[in-house]
């Protein structure tokens, strides 16, 4: 099983991730933010990670950071050497009026970019500015590249929902084993 957890425990906050990336989908997530819960449960849903989140915090900055940043290290365990993975993923999703697609590469290099714009700086209980932060806060701990970018879309809560629904999407097809592949997924021999 490739499982990776993470505690992180600052003055601001005190977070545990639990991340199962052969999992099948369950996902048991408190952060105090709802609709941070929603999202990263529609990620672990349509990724097939079983994912294990608990986070209490002063502010919903703080506990939305350092949430990813032990999602991501957590994926990062979990990955290991990344031996046999395909290592690349991309995906189109729609959901109703938005439209998105997400690219991911495992291969060790850090890059993010986001082309998502909200009209509203509320995404229920999560400020819409903090989604492009949570996308590059992810790429840096998980050490991976991505590219997300929203095509279409009026609702914000259906653009932002569809960027979580597609970024467990595109890493899930990263993360598959590759039955062809003996080693890492690189011509340099390491990732």
């Amino acid at each position: 099983m490739r499982i990776g957890n993470v505690s992180r425990k600052t003055k601001e906050t005190e977070v545990d991730v639990k991340i199962n990336l052969d999992g099948s989908g369950i996902a048991k997530v408190n952060t105090s933010i709802k609709f941070l819960d929603h999202l990263l449960s529609s990620f672990a849903k349509h990724g097939c990670f079983d994912l294990t989140v608990k986070a209490r915090g002063d502010l919903e900055h703080h506990i939305a950071e350092d949430v990813i940043i032990a999602l991501g290290g957590a994926l990062d365990k979990a990955l290991g050497t990344k031996a046999g993975i395909r290592r690349m993923g991309d995906v189109i999703v729609p959901m109703d009026d938005a439209l998105v697609l997400v690219a991911v590469d495992l291969g060790g290099r850090v890059y993010a970019e986001t082309d998502a714009k909200f009209a509203k700086k509320k995404l229920d209980d999560l400020s819409s500015d903090l989604i492009e932060h949570l996308l590059q806060t992810l790429a840096t701990n998980g050490k991976l590249n991505l590219h997300t970018q929203v095509l279409r879309g009026r609702n914000d809560h259906h653009k932002a929902e569809a960027i979580f629904k597609a970024l467990g999407m595109a890493l899930a097809e990263a993360v598959r084993r590759e039955p062809r592949r003996a080693g890492v997924p690189s011509t340099k021999g390491v990732i």
